[in-house]
């Protein structure tokens, strides 16, 4: 959509992902990440550490579950999403102060520091969804298993269902 502002952050979790369901049973989950900019001080020859960033960022549906399920508070994440309009507010000691909210397009852990395992999930409500087809759309076919005769994709070079000119 035009006029969106699309970021990505990275940073950590401050706390673990905290995983809601609306009264429709949609999920959503809600995050904040901390991410602290670094500088390197010549004079010195330290690290200087900025001021913290943080943000509230917020997934639904199928991402909202995979975040509660993957990640937890510390974690090192890659945040990309749209940027929503600051809203404002009031400490109790009546300090003013505004907190940005991103509404997460895709998320995952950082490698930088650490390593990951990433497991498939199987998409659900299709008669046709199959165990490792993320679509729930193509027949499961095992390595090494006959291909059908007739498909011209299947057997490149070969006439299928009787054609003569290339499948396309």
């Amino acid at each position: 959509m035009a006029g969106e502002v699309n970021v990505t952050i990275v940073g950590n979790l401050a706390d673990d992902p905290e995983l809601r369901y609306t009264q429709g049973g949609v999920a959503v989950v809600s995050v904040r990440v901390g991410s602290t900019p670094r500088t390197y001080n010549r004079n010195t020859n330290t690290w200087d550490d900025g001021e913290t960033v943080w943000v509230r960022c917020t997934a639904w549906r199928e991402v909202a579950e995979n975040v509660a399920q993957s990640l937890t508070k510390g974690s090192r994440v890659i945040v990309t999403g749209r940027l929503k309009a600051p809203s404002a507010y009031q400490t109790a000691q009546g300090e003013a102060r505004a907190s940005l909210e991103l509404e997460i397009e895709e998320i995952g852990p950082s490698l930088r520091y650490a390593t990951a395992a990433v497991t498939r999930k199987a998409r659900e409500g299709g008669p046709s969804a199959v165990a490792g087809d993320p679509w729930g759309d193509a027949p499961a076919v095992s390595r090494g298993a006959a291909k059908p005769a007739d498909d011209a994709w299947a057997n490149p070079g070969t006439a299928g269902a009787g054609a003569d000119d290339t499948p396309f």
